[in-house]
């Protein structure tokens, strides 16, 4: 098989509503899966599986989890059934051993929304095994990034890597309902930083992420943000696969890793 290599993905995933009603990301997540080669397995790395230690899921098959609540009743009919592929998560534990990585194996974990609500609109025929491994919060941004590094040859095995979460994620500033108004300077200076440094390859200012500009005001807590250092770990080629805000200060990015 001539196998070709994937880009690593930072992917914002936005509010689980994405999934009834997809706004702008929706068809760009679906262009993205049309336009890439179809992956032999794909990793993610969530904002919502944080753990102490990093953790691998090993399962043949993660249930589906709806880890929200409040939303229409239609959401919690959606199923993800792609199978977990247990062969592939006993290597990428095996990686992280000889990175000096301390991992563990998770034959239990359910598929969160932070997985399965972009893989919805990329992969809609859940054919392709999905491995989560979960995003040890206790670790610094440069731990995070090393992550990234250990799994990045694997992108060579047609294997997508991918970091879930979101380029801003300020909740209790968000429009929920009504037209959003104009998307505040101080997400769109926090965006905007964060994009000017990557297009530059200025990674550790990135990876420095205190000293971003409006970073309290866009990260209340770090979970959101983390797995983009994980993606940064698989590539060194920066590019914007797409670009819109949601709900006011929502940012909806992709960034692509070659």
């Amino acid at each position: 098989m001539n196998l070709q290599t994937l880009p690593g993905l930072f992917i914002s995933h936005g509010s689980p509503m994405l999934a009834l009603n997809p706004e702008q990301v929706g068809p760009a997540l679906q262009r993205l899966g049309l336009n890439l080669p179809k992956p032999e397995a794909i990793i993610v790395m969530s904002a919502h599986w944080e753990s102490h230690a990093l953790e691998v899921s090993t399962s043949v098959r993660a249930e589906t989890w709806h880890d929200f609540r409040g939303f229409p009743p239609e959401l919690y009919d959606i199923r993800y059934t792609a199978p977990g592929q247990p062969a592939l998560a006993e290597d990428i534990l095996h990686l992280f051993a000889d990175a000096g990585l301390a991992a563990h194996a998770n034959s239990t974990r359910p598929r969160d929304h932070g997985v399965w609500m972009p893989l919805l609109h990329m992969y809609p025929e859940a054919d392709i095994p999905v491995i989560e491994i979960s995003l040890p919060i206790d670790q610094s941004a440069e731990e995070l990034y090393k992550i990234g590094q250990t799994l990045a040859a694997l992108r060579e095995k047609q294997i997508l890597i991918i970091g879930s979460g979101s380029i801003t994620h300020n909740l209790a500033e968000l429009t929920w309902h009504g037209d959003a108004a104009q998307v505040p300077k101080w997400a769109s200076g926090f965006r905007n930083y964060v994009v000017s440094k990557l297009a530059h390859r200025d990674y550790p200012a990135v990876l420095n992420y205190s000293s971003i500009p409006y970073m309290q005001q866009n990260h209340p807590t770090l979970e959101h943000l983390a797995p983009l250092f994980f993606a940064m770990g698989t590539g060194q080629l920066f590019s914007i696969v797409h670009s819109s805000f949601s709900m006011g200060s929502l940012g909806m990015d992709i960034y692509r890793f070659d």
